[in-house]
């Protein structure tokens, strides 16, 4: 399974986003790969199951084959287990 967390440039809260997507699936025993991007590089990709962003850029991703869910508070892990789980498990 391919997750890709989305931000604006892909180099700061996509990356802070990544990570703390990956302690969660740890957590909750769900093996994926997930890579940190920006919103362009998002757009052309066709492989991810999931894409993980901010509610103001995800009406810019609409349109691809993913599941996009928006995270509100990227500190948050029990924001990002609750979502993540909510379509994984």
């Amino acid at each position: 399974m391919k997750i890709i967390a989305v931000c604006g440039m892909g180099i700061g809260t996509s990356v802070l986003l990544k990570m703390n997507a990956e302690k969660v699936l740890r957590t909750i025993g769900v093996e994926a790969t997930v890579e940190a991007t920006d919103v362009k590089t998002a757009r052309e990709s066709r492989d991810a199951q999931i894409i993980l962003t901010t509610a103001d850029l995800a009406e810019s991703l609409k349109g691809l084959p993913s599941e996009v869910i928006t995270i509100d508070h990227f500190f948050d892990l029990e924001e990002i287990t609750t979502k993540l789980s909510a379509s994984l498990l």
